[in-house]
């Protein structure tokens, strides 16, 4: 996962990203170390966070732009 570097890239404290999702940032950091599957919902909202994908930030791609919105969300 890329959790790390887009944080990182932005010079983001886990503790700010911890706070925007409603978790600890000890919590937080398991996700960034892969220790804990990160739920789907707090994946969803980093991926708008960030302006990505979710599969960018799995690693499935390379492409960082998201994708278009569901005419029906």
């Amino acid at each position: 996962m890329r959790l790390k570097d887009l944080r990182e890239d932005r010079d983001i404290p886990q503790r700010v990203i911890a706070a925007y999702l409603h978790v600890q940032q000890n919590t937080y950091s398991q996700y960034e170390n892969e220790n804990h599957q990160i739920p789907i919902q707090l994946l969803i909202e980093l991926a708008k966070f960030y302006g990505v994908s979710v599969d960018y930030i799995l690693g499935l791609t390379d492409v960082k732009q998201p994708y278009p919105r569901a005419k029906n969300r």
